[in-house]
């Protein structure tokens, strides 16, 4: 990911994802696919939020959204 184009505009946009509390997990599932835990109001809000990426439809494009209730979480342990 690292060669890609604008990659330090991305990088320092998504570290600012975090910083806010909005990504709460992310990485890559191959050399192709991404997943991210958000917190989120909505689906609307998620993809407003991406679309201000600098990868945003170049080398970042949202396939889909799911809801997903965390019961379990150990990260503050």
């Amino acid at each position: 990911m690292e060669e890609q184009s604008d990659w330090p505009a991305h990088a320092s946009f998504m570290d600012g994802l975090v910083d806010s509390g909005f990504v709460v997990l992310g990485g890559p599932l191959d050399d192709h696919r991404v997943v991210l835990v958000v917190e989120a109001v909505s689906e609307d809000a998620i993809r407003a939020t991406l679309a201000t990426d600098p990868w945003h439809e170049t080398h970042l494009r949202v396939d889909t959204i799911d809801a997903w209730t965390i019961r379990l979480d150990g990260r503050g342990a």
